[in-house]
């Protein structure tokens, strides 16, 4: 394998045997291959794929899909049935819940006991200890057997010693969902750290997290590697499959293909403007031609504008200013309840800030007719983000707040540029009424 490459998956397939009933098993070692007792089932299935030293790269797909055998077949602690694998690098893995952990140790144990295994001495440990202990934060229980441990403190512990043997490689699957949020921020944080000097290989079903940590995804289905590509793209195919299931067979989805390159960012949305008065001297803008997304064909969002209230006409808009957001669209079957809403999200595909209409129309929803066109207003003061793009996130669903279906979703809908004449640190800053250093003795 080259040196460029920290892992390399070539052919991969794990297979296994399923009997139907338990003394089929028996049978079938006593008679051979003369009789066939067991179904092939194939949990991966030729997957193959590289992963070059310092890149991180996401795993999604639905319970099932075989993330988990994956990882461990690349973790060394399942045997692949077919192919290959090759790392080159030291494996830290925090894969299901509890793995590599024996019950009947303390904490302090099972901490020794996993270090060792991942390649550090007796020394390093002992010199480490309590740094682990410290990122770990289960206070007294460290030394518990951990059979007495919250689910929650598996994950402190076992990632705490992860985080402290000096992989090249880390690999995290689902388990950091039971963390709690001041514990899982700590996780990201120090993820962001290792980042700059290794690889990470990290599965989730939270598509932010995904979209945050990761430049490329693998999408795996049924064992089957789906789509691979930039985590933008593999997310938002993802997220389209799984709303397509949940919505079943009478929802056909229409995929717009418009490439964001093809159309400017800013463009006038002639065929819409005269059906809503928005007053003089209003920059527009708008990119919702180039913007990618899917819908029913029950109802569609004609356009999206963002407007300056107390400031110039400006293709640039700045925080703490009053602006106001128009989401126009029209209605082809008739809709109880319709509800616009908006996410405005950073290039890294975080969800900063968003709202939509249900929140103020539910006691009193607004049913409209097939043919109508309608708009949903949102005027607001614009959080203090630090410089730079963002973008807009649209959407049209029909419902309550307990059940409602999409009909039509752009993910990027409108191009948010901000100026900041400060420096904002943080993903989103406030306004601050007073700030003031002085000498007092």
């Amino acid at each position: 394998m080259s040196s460029e490459f920290a892992i390399k998956v070539d052919g991969v397939g794990k297979n296994y045997r399923l009997y139907d009933k338990p003394h089929h098993r028996l049978l079938q070692m006593l008679r051979g291959e003369k009789k066939i007792y067991y179904r092939d089932f194939w949990a991966v299935n030729d997957v193959s794929f590289s992963v070059r030293k310092g890149e991180t790269v996401g795993i999604i797909g639905r319970n099932g899909s075989g993330k988990s055998t994956l990882l461990q077949m690349i973790c060394g602690t399942l045997t692949p049935t077919t192919g290959s694998i090759a790392v080159n690098g030291r494996v830290a893995a925090l894969l299901e819940l509890g793995a590599g952990f024996n019950p009947e140790f303390t904490g302090r144990e099972n901490v020794y006991m996993n270090a060792a295994v991942l390649g550090l001495s007796h020394e390093a440990i002992d010199a480490r200890f309590a740094q682990i202990a410290a990122f770990a934060d289960i206070g007294d229980f460290i030394e518990q057997p951990v059979k007495t441990y919250s689910s929650g403190m598996f994950v402190r512990l076992a990632f705490a010693v992860i985080a402290h043997v000096d992989a090249d490689i880390l690999v995290i699957d689902e388990a950091l969902s039971v963390g709690d949020a001041v514990f899982s921020q700590k996780c990201m944080r120090f993820l962001r750290q290792f980042k700059e000097r290794g690889t990470l290989i990290f599965v989730s079903h939270d598509m932010g997290s995904v979209l945050n940590l990761c430049e490329r995804a693998l999408w795996l289905h049924t064992g089957q590697l789906r789509q691979v590509g930039a985590s933008k793209e593999v997310a938002e195919a993802y997220l389209q499959y799984t709303l397509q299931e949940t919505y079943g067979q009478d929802v056909q989805l229409q995929e717009i293909q418009i490439a964001p390159a093809a159309m400017p960012a800013t463009v006038e949305a002639e065929n819409v403007a005269p059906l809503i008065d928005y007053g003089s001297e209003v920059q527009v803008h708008d990119n919702l031609l180039a913007a990618n997304g899917w819908k029913t064909g029950d109802g569609e969002i004609l356009d999206v504008r963002l407007e300056h209230l107390t400031a110039s006409p400006s293709s640039v808009f700045r925080g703490g200013e009053k602006i106001r957001l128009v989401i126009t669209a029209k209605i082809y079957q008739d809709m109880n309840s319709p509800i616009l809403g908006f996410l405005v999200r950073d290039r890294l595909g975080q969800d900063l800030f968003g709202e939509n209409t249900l929140a103020f129309t539910r006691l009193n929803p607004q049913s409209i007719a097939a043919g109508k066109v309608f708009t949903g207003e949102f005027v607001f003061r614009l959080p203090m983000l630090p410089n730079g793009q963002y973008v807009v996130m649209a959407s049209l669903a029909n419902g309550d707040i307990h059940n409602h279906v999409q009909h039509h979703w752009l993910h990027d809908a409108v191009i948010l540029n901000v100026s900041s004449s400060t420096v904002r640190w943080g993903l989103v800053g406030i306004a601050f009424d007073n700030v003031n250093l002085k000498e007092i003795a």
